[in-house]
């Protein structure tokens, strides 16, 4: 599939050095969603514009795999073991992806994948704000604030749904692992990351129809997660994700018309 390439790239492609490529670091977003009175919602956040990645694009909350993310936690739900089968890669690596999207969302969002039990969440997390401006000062790590307060990972809460890959042009690249996610039923949220400066519930709908006339920007993995959300509701978006073949999606630039264009390898996902 041929998408338009961002006008942010377009000046980067005449000084591109295919010999110096970055190594992708691994990342993970989740795709948080409920239902909305226009179809589905998804909470985006827009990056400040003095971000070294994606400035002024609406993102899913996420980030990069820490080190002290392979610290031993409480988990419930499927194991690393699972999740390296559905990402195709080791047991190790899987576990901090799953790892970094739950903490990487607690501490832009205030959503927290987590509770003190299998069968249970935390119903309010506005009280948690420092715990999470320590979390994304890299005061504290997560297996340290889950343990202070007797919480285990909700691994069963999550759905794995892409693979994507920054392109090679990009100075600062990612190998990010998406997930998808219902809001907590009844959780309560406080302020979101300082790396934002807008949040908000988007019916995606309503996202898409700005993107497709330009009146709001998204890196493609973003708009294509939206698309292929959209149709459903909030409890139909685990069932979908477990219905996914995954393969890693990297972008290649191709000219086509004396223009460039994205060439992405959609996935036959639903």
């Amino acid at each position: 599939m041929l998408v338009p390439v961002p006008p942010r790239w377009q000046e980067k492609l005449q000084g591109f050095d295919p010999e110096r490529v970055a190594t992708p670091k691994d990342a993970a977003t989740i795709a948080v969603v409920r239902d909305g009175e226009q179809g589905l919602e998804a909470f985006l956040m827009r990056r400040h514009s003095a971000m070294a990645f994606a400035a002024g694009m609406y993102v899913f909350p996420g980030g990069g795999v820490q080190d002290d993310d392979g610290a031993p936690i409480g988990w419930v739900g499927p194991e690393p073991a699972v999740w390296a089968e559905r990402f195709s890669c080791d047991v190790d690596r899987a576990r901090r992806l799953v790892v970094a999207a739950v903490r990487e969302t607690f501490e832009e969002t205030g959503v927290l994948l987590a509770g003190p039990d299998a069968d249970s969440v935390v119903g309010d997390t506005t009280d948690l704000a420092h715990a999470r401006e320590d979390l994304e000062a890299k005061r504290l790590s997560f297996a340290d604030f889950l343990a202070a307060h007797s919480l285990v990972l909700r691994a069963d809460l999550l759905g794995a749904w892409s693979h994507w890959i920054t392109p090679a042009l990009e100075p600062r690249r990612y190998d990010t692992r998406f997930f998808v996610a219902a809001l907590p039923k009844g959780q309560r949220i406080g302020t979101v990351s300082t790396e934002a400066d807008k949040s908000l519930w988007a019916p995606l709908s309503q996202v898409l129809a700005r993107v497709d006339a330009g009146n709001a920007a998204m890196m493609p993995p973003t708009v294509v997660t939206c698309r292929e959300l959209a149709p459903l509701s909030a409890a139909e978006v685990l069932d979908a994700a477990g219905r996914r073949e995954i393969r890693a999606i990297e972008p290649r630039f191709v000219r086509k018309d004396d223009e460039w264009w994205l060439d992405i390898e959609r996935e036959d996902s639903l």
